[in-house]
Order: structure tokens, then sequence, then C-alpha cells
């Protein structure tokens, strides 16, 4: 069985990014945004209260800090830096959590630290520093240091798979600045091959190896409601309960 995640609660200020309001109803796990790429005291408040609404579980989703780059650029960071910046973006988030009186339900890394962590073994291994304190599960894919490192330090894992993006030849993501809208019915359809396979087809045709305990959607895609809404209604036989 599997669930929907999306990366979300990534406004700021007075900036509006993503419907997460349609967006809820229609997944099973948040990935809130902690401050340094998205989001800040009010939206993290806001974004706890909506999912707390809509019965979803809510994870951290700590980043760079980079909010002018949406902590899509990459920096140079070391492991107990790293740790420690991770920590802080996860313990603002799980005080607005106790406030609500909803527990952390995993943490997954945003952005370019997601990518950092899935080859560089100092960054995997920051984040498993950080869920050791927090003893919550890893989100990541699979045949990357998410796997091999997350779960030899004992963490339980979680390997995505991501409808509205696309893969490399070597079956990562493309990770991007700014996404483009994606096909609804296309989306919903490789989320299903995904499940029933394990596969997915890379952006130059090849097939390649996935695992789709969970099926993240992203709340900045221009059209993410209708991706969420396309994938939800093709996925709902293999669906966990929430």
């Amino acid at each position: 069985m599997v669930s929907i995640n999306c990366d979300m609660g990534e406004a700021f200020g007075l900036y509006r990014l993503g419907d997460d309001e349609g967006l809820m109803p229609l997944i099973s796990i948040a990935n809130v945004a902690c401050g340094f790429h998205g989001s800040d005291f009010n939206h993290m408040r806001s974004t706890v209260r909506l999912a707390k609404r809509y019965g979803v579980k809510v994870g951290a989703h700590p980043s760079l800090p980079d909010l002018q780059g949406f902590g899509r650029r990459e920096m140079h960071m070391a492991r107990e830096e790293m740790t420690n910046c991770v920590i802080y973006q996860i313990g603002a988030l799980k005080g607005f959590l106790e406030a609500e009186g909803m527990a952390l339900s995993h943490i997954k890394p945003h952005g370019s630290l997601y990518g950092m962590a899935a080859r560089q073994p100092d960054i995997a291994h920051a984040m498993c520093d950080a869920a050791d304190v927090f003893k919550v599960p890893l989100l990541g894919m699979i045949n990357t240091l998410h796997e091999t490192i997350y779960t030899e330090r004992g963490h339980a894992f979680m390997s995505e798979y991501y409808a509205d993006l696309d893969y490399s030849d070597d079956g990562f993501v493309i990770i991007k600045r700014q996404y483009e809208a994606k096909d609804p019915d296309k989306a919903a359809e490789r989320a299903v091959q995904a499940i029933k396979t394990g596969t997915t087809v890379s952006v130059n045709g090849k097939t390649v190896a996935v695992r789709a305990d969970t099926i993240c959607v992203h709340s900045d895609t221009p059209n993410a409601v209708a991706i969420a809404t396309a994938v939800r209604e093709a996925v709902k036989p293999y669906l966990s309960a929430n």
C-alpha cells in the first residue's frame, strides 16, 4: 500500500506559492517547509492547522539556508553544521505541531539538500544525525545513499516516486529551479506503473528502477491540484489508510 505526499507550506510573508487548501484533501502526508527555503512562523502554523483539519500527517521539509534560491542551489556545509541547520528547522516545526497536539511524522530534505544527501555521505549522515534526535522515518529514493546510509543507521526509510518530475537515466529526479505544468493523466499513468512494475521511464526513454512506498507531488507545480487529483484517483486501489 502507498501514500501520497506533498511538499507544501512554502508561502512566505505576503508572497503566496501553491494551493495548499486545494491539495490538502488529496494527500496523506504533508512535507512542510521550515523557513529556510520557504514558509515562516505564520505559514508553518497555518499549514499545520490545515493538515490537522484534514487528518493529514505532517513531516519536516528542511532545506539549505537559501531563501532567495528556494533551496535549489547547492552549498558546502560540514556534517555538524548541516546537522545543526536541520535540527534548528525541524525544531521550529515541531513546536507548532505540539501546539496543535500533533506528532512529527517524518523528515524529508528539500531541493538541493535532498540531492546532496543522495550522493554525499557526510550529508546523508547529517540527515541521520538529525533523525536520531527526532526518531522519525526519513523519505528518499532507492539506489542512492538515502537508502543505504539511512537504513544502515537504523532509520525507517520510505522510498518516494515523483509523479510530477522527470527522471534522469541514472534513476534520479531532475532538480530544477522552476517547474512547468505537467500532463495530469500522464503523471497518473506513471504513478501506477511505478507501483505495479517498480519502473519509470527517463527523459531519454530508458527504463529505470524506482520504488513507490509514497508518491510525491509538488505544490509549486502550476497545475498541482489537477495532478494530485488525477494521481489520487488512479492509485486509489493501492492507497493505505491515512
